[in-house]
């Protein structure tokens, strides 16, 4: 009963030897597959150390991706340590957001917005700053398409930017930061150290 089983089995296992020998950097060009592939032991030979090493370098691309991923989280948290102290020394909060994080914070432009007018700050209209960051503190974007309202003359630079909410008392407020190179806002920093900005901002303004 199991015998044309096995048969097909030994047909299958047959065919993918065959495939393989005629096509020796098949496997090595889709590193992927490791994933799905049991490990042998060293004792085999020159070959079979290939074929773990291939494994081991796909395990240190993946942590590898994870340093780095934490180094951007990382750079970015010093980068909101300097903007905060910019804060505490200017006696303007709006002038320190505008004039001086860009440059600390290795972006393109900012901006605070406020839904009233106040000096030095873009004016929303209502109800904008809890439509675009819907319940959240921080939102991570690419291609903004209202990028005229949030960004003013720094539109046409706008490929990636981050909303973060000012929190606090009065008209609501968000800060709108904007970056050409994705790698200065990416989401995977994570939204800890730019909502802490968001909330260092509130502070200065007496929020």
């Amino acid at each position: 009963m199991n015998q044309p089983v096995r048969r097909a089995d030994e047909a299958d296992s047959a065919f993918v030897e065959a495939f393989l020998r005629a096509n020796p950097a098949w496997l090595a060009q889709r590193t992927e597959l490791y994933r799905a592939l049991e490990p042998p032991t060293r004792l085999y030979g020159d070959g079979v150390t290939d074929h773990m090493a291939a494994l081991l370098r796909l395990q240190r691309e993946r942590a590898d991706g994870l340093v780095e991923a934490g180094r951007g989280t990382a750079g970015l948290a010093g980068r909101v340590q300097d903007a905060v102290l910019a804060l505490l020394r200017s006696p303007d909060p709006a002038d320190c957001v505008s004039g001086e994080m860009p440059g600390i914070l290795a972006i393109d432009a900012a901006h605070l917005c406020i839904e009233a007018e106040h000096p030095g700050t873009r004016r929303l209209p209502e109800g904008s700053v809890a439509r675009l960051l819907d319940g959240r503190q921080v939102v991570f974007r690419d291609s903004p398409g209202d990028a005229r309202m949030l960004h003013a003359e720094a539109a046409g630079l706008a490929r990636h930017d981050a909303l973060v909410l000012v929190p606090g008392e009065g008209p609501a407020a968000m800060l709108t930061l904007l970056a050409r190179d994705r790698h200065m806002l990416d989401p995977a920093h994570r939204t800890g150290p730019l909502g802490f900005l968001g909330r260092a901002v509130a502070a200065a303004l007496g929020r």
